[in-house]
């Protein structure tokens, strides 16, 4: 039987947002986890990066001004 208390850590568990992909920043294949939208964390490096689709998926190094307005999302 499955207690409650088990049964929210797995949905919770199930509702994150993970890919495959290529880290820009350390160069390794890995998962990246979603912070928000378009936004994902390197599970090797810690780095933060951002999809980009135009007929193959690519994750790109964050801008500064990028960087900002993720630290923004953070915060509220």
């Amino acid at each position: 039987m499955v207690k409650p208390k088990d049964f929210n850590v797995r949905h919770l568990l199930s509702e994150i947002h993970t890919v495959h992909g290529t880290c820009p920043e350390c160069e390794e294949p890995t998962i990246l986890v979603a912070i928000v939208t378009d936004y994902y964390r390197c599970t090797n490096c810690g780095y933060d990066v951002k999809q980009y689709v135009n007929g193959s998926i690519k994750y790109l190094k964050l801008k500064e001004d990028e960087i900002a307005w993720l630290k923004n999302q953070k915060s509220e």
